[in-house]
């Protein structure tokens, strides 16, 4: 039995334009544009695969990245495999880096009551618009 099992797929050559949530495991090899958040926070866990991609924010307490990620990162456990090009800051409580992961981005180590401490940008919004 798997200890951390996959429920979700989004496939290669998938494309979704808004903010996800889910629950238990999430694997990407497509492409999110938007925000990625973990409903439960203890078990769900999210990885992203050599041709994922995500522009947006991930909240998640375990990710494992190996694709591109444009945008933070929050999790308690970060696994950067060799692939890994981010943009972004990452907040972490453990985190593990392979050689040839790359982070344009600051690190910060939070601790458990901290771990989602950057800010979460704005939502455009308000009065503009057509009449």
């Amino acid at each position: 039995m798997a200890k951390n099992p996959i429920e979700t797929i989004i496939g290669n050559g998938t494309v979704i334009e808004g903010d996800l949530k889910f629950d238990g495991g999430l694997h990407i090899d497509g492409t999110i544009i938007g925000a990625v958040t973990a409903e439960a926070r203890s078990e769900a866990h999210l990885t992203l695969s050599d041709s994922g991609r995500v522009e947006g924010r991930i909240d998640v307490p375990k990710a494992i990245v190996n694709g591109q990620l444009e945008g933070d990162l929050v999790a308690d456990r970060v696994e950067l495999a060799p692939n890994a090009r981010i943009k972004g800051n990452i907040a972490y409580r453990n985190i593990e880096m392979s050689l040839g992961a790359q982070v344009n981005g600051q690190l910060s180590v939070r601790d458990q009551a901290k771990v989602t401490a950057i800010p979460k940008p704005e939502k455009a919004g308000g009065s503009e618009g057509g009449s």
